[in-house]
């Protein structure tokens, strides 16, 4: 019997739209398995209209509410947690009269378990919520938060997610230890990554490169590129120091960074003062989903970059698995559960992150070798096809919205 799934994305993205579909593919995978999915979500773009504080559409099958509200993440941090917080108060009513039998909210922004706590209570439903983050855990370590009283509220709203969730889908293993560490149940979190959507990522090599030499008329024998957020914790000016010192060992290496992001200007800055914007390195605009597989297809290694702070190797960020998906080599330079997914699979490298001489070598080294580049295409694509495609992935997915469906109102849990 088909379920009625209020489901709280904040962030919420089609394939015409730039940014991660994990939410609408799955939306769309619960609306085909006979689910009515109510989306609640934000428009911080304007695309839905100037005047009405909701709108309306249909996506594949999904009910979408979208709540007019301007944000970006250039934002000062304080502009941007009264944007969490409006949008928490208003999806809250939204949830409560649109009804359902199961409640689904996924963070970040973590503010969105409010919303998600109260139509669970209001409507006495079950909720399952998703960590795609640790939050507080992350910002603290980043610097980011660092007011002591925030802080403590922020942990304080951590547990009241964990206390009042009848199931947890974490998105990496370290996520699921960190919320084991604040005392949920291990049984009932489920650890489902983002995933490989093999059959959008189809797309040949001779494909992609003629798609990308309508933005790079001389493009390099090899390309090497990064698509995704440009933002501090990504760190993605390692790119640009890697670049400067390939020049001096393989010029027929090129960069590519596609995206968007508050540290753009400064990236680009970067790049041309070290003298590799438009010669070796290039950069362009986010660009859609359903544009993703020319640029990889194009790319010869697909990479994923964070700033070297341990507490970020728990990430799941799609850009990783979109190039396994792409059957691309993935390079990274950071440790912990995906590294060890490339260097038992053979599917990709692990660069040193402070070292950028060293790993503009390794990678060198990398490319040189033909037979070594096509193991690893190979290697990429069995993992994304027999590990982290999107159906498999899904099935885990919708058993624990199912199961939660199932338990009927969630039990505070008083130990988190």
């Amino acid at each position: 019997m088909g379920r009625r799934i209020l489901y709280i994305h904040q962030y919420f993205r089609t394939p015409t739209m730039a940014g991660g579909t994990r939410s609408y593919e799955f939306a769309k995978r619960l609306v085909e398995a006979g689910h009515d999915v109510q989306m609640i979500t934000a428009d911080n773009e304007g695309l839905h209209g100037e005047r009405e504080r909701w709108t309306e559409t249909n996506e594949d099958g999904i009910d979408v509410h979208w709540f007019r509200q301007r944000y970006s993440n250039r934002l000062r941090y304080g502009k941007r947690m009264l944007a969490f917080f409006r949008f928490a108060m208003a999806a809250s009513g939204k949830a409560r009269r649109l009804g359902g039998d199961v409640v689904f909210a996924t963070s970040t922004p973590l503010t969105v378990a409010l919303p998600g706590v109260y139509a669970s209570r209001m409507l006495r439903i079950p909720m399952v919520f998703e960590v795609r983050d640790l939050w507080p855990e992350l910002p603290i370590a980043l610097g980011a938060l660092r007011n002591p009283f925030l802080v403590w509220l922020a942990k304080k709203l951590e547990r009241f997610a964990y206390s009042h969730a009848s199931r947890v889908i974490a998105l990496s293993p370290g996520m699921r230890d960190g919320v084991i560490r604040n005392g949920f149940p291990k049984d009932r979190i489920a650890v489902i990554p983002n995933a490989s959507d093999t059959q959008l990522f189809s797309c040949s090599h001779e494909e992609g490169r003629a798609f990308l030499e309508q933005h790079i008329p001389e493009l390099p024998a090899r390309v090497i590129t990064y698509a995704g957020t440009l933002g501090m914790a990504n760190g993605v000016g390692y790119l640009v120091d890697i670049a400067k010192e390939m020049r001096s060992l393989d010029r027929d290496v090129g960069f590519l960074i596609v995206g968007e992001g508050k540290e753009r200007d400064l990236i680009h800055g970067r790049a041309q003062e070290a003298g590799v914007l438009g010669e070796s390195l290039w950069m362009l605009p986010r660009v859609p989903k359903r544009d993703m597989p020319k640029v990889l297809g194009g790319s010869d290694v697909a990479t994923s970059f964070v700033i070297d702070v341990p507490a970020m190797w728990n990430n799941s960020a799609s850009k990783f698995f979109d190039g396994l998906a792409a059957g691309r080599p993935i390079a990274i330079n950071y440790q912990g559960w995906q590294a060890n997914v490339l260097e038992r699979s053979k599917a990709g490298i692990v660069l040193p992150p402070s070292d950028p001489q060293g790993a503009a070598a390794r990678l060198k080294e990398f490319l040189s070798s033909e037979e070594r580049l096509e193991e690893a295409s190979i290697a990429a694509r069995r993992l994304a096809e027999q590990e982290f495609d999107r159906d498999l992935l899904f099935e885990r997915f919708q058993a624990t919205i199912l199961s939660a469906a199932k338990d009927g109102p969630t039990k505070r849990r008083r130990r988190c």
